[in-house]
């Protein structure tokens, strides 16, 4: 393999990285100082698959765009770099590649600061779409097993991109034509595979004819060059350029396309963390008076479910204020009621639409 790249002085910089620690009974996010020994060492991933053609199609658009190297393999796993990006093109599952980031840097000592999985999305009603996701299967319980991968009652740190880069998308959609054909939409929080740096999913859907389609790729792909600056523009949503507004959405409730949330995060500026919908919110009727539902009273792995996506949604977002969004209409009152108990109890505050911008 080829080791094409730009060298500089060796010299030892700090920076501060979120590491997040699951367990069933808590979630450790820390502040971990990483001794940088060369510039450029964090680096963002991308991670594609040729089993996919929603993920091999972009992956192809993005790679015949200027600026790309060979780079090394991981495990019989090709990688190509440019600038401080590496794609990786793997012939596995998408769902099934687990710790991608650790392995990355065992193999290079560069740090994953950021992983964007590009990948199919199916729905049952066929509709052609563009989504981007975060990942994580924090409501299942130790003795389930994942259907799509990931770890029982883990969740990823979310992307802090993923509202700039759903309105991005929204635009290149509608600047290659796609738009109204194409639905453009946030999913909630689902599958694996099981990985510990800020991740995003950006999908392509929902049947084989949209996942083959060129002009689908194409727009993805040019996300993520203009997403990630690799044209020489800025990046977008990057926290660190954030303009003043701290306040981070954390969606609770609602259908898997979020769409009281999605009201919210299409407006320019609103940053958005994990969406956890009604089925990954297993709440057990307490049996008694359903208008005075308690937190404590009501059983299921809801708690954990909040406990989590707040958590790694707070370690994305370093000096944010991570604020609850509840889709009031999707809960029965004894739900709502438990709810708003445990995040009063867990300080987690409860935000209105005009509070995200």
């Amino acid at each position: 393999m080829l080791a094409i790249g730009r060298w500089y002085a060796p010299r030892i910089l700090l920076r501060r990285a979120a590491s997040c620690t699951t367990t069933r009974k808590a979630t450790t996010c820390s502040a971990v100082t990483t001794r940088r020994r060369k510039e450029g060492e964090m680096v963002t991933l991308i991670v594609a698959t040729t089993t996919d053609a929603a993920s091999l199609g972009p992956a192809s658009a993005l790679l015949a765009m200027p600026g790309w190297l060979p780079g090394p393999s991981l495990q019989e796993i090709p990688s190509f770099k440019n600038g401080e990006v590496r794609l990786l093109k793997h012939d596995n599952s998408i769902i099934s590649e687990d710790h991608l980031d650790k392995r990355w840097e065992e193999l290079t000592g560069e740090v994953v600061e950021e992983a964007i999985f590009l990948s199919k999305h199916t729905a049952v009603s066929n509709r052609p779409a563009l989504t981007v996701h975060p990942i994580g299967v924090p409501h299942l319980r130790d003795d389930e097993v994942p259907p799509q991968g990931g770890k029982p009652g883990w969740a990823a740190p979310p992307s802090p991109r993923m509202g700039a880069w759903l309105r991005l998308l929204k635009t290149i959609a509608q600047s290659h034509n796609l738009i109204p054909e194409f639905e453009v939409t946030l999913e909630a929080t689902h599958h694996g595979p099981e990985i510990n740096s800020p991740t995003m999913f950006v999908e392509i859907g929902s049947t084989e004819e949209h996942w083959k389609r060129q002009d689908a790729a194409q727009v993805v792909a040019s996300l993520i060059w203009e997403g990630l600056g690799l044209g020489g523009g800025v990046k977008a949503g990057d926290w660190n350029r954030n303009d003043g507004n701290n306040k981070v959405l954390l969606g609770i409730g609602g259908g898997h396309y979020a769409p009281r949330h999605m009201d919210i995060v299409r407006n320019d500026g609103v940053w958005v963390g994990h969406l956890l919908s009604g089925y990954a919110l297993p709440m057990e009727d307490p049996g008694k008076s359903k208008a005075q539902g308690n937190a404590k009273d009501v059983g299921g792995t809801w708690k954990h479910a909040i406990k989590v996506a707040y958590e790694v949604t707070k370690s994305s977002f370093p000096g944010g204020e991570v604020v609850a969004h509840l889709d009031h209409k999707s809960f029965k009152s004894w739900q709502k009621n438990a709810i708003t108990e445990f995040l009063t109890e867990q300080n987690i505050k409860i935000g209105k639409p005009g509070d995200f911008y």
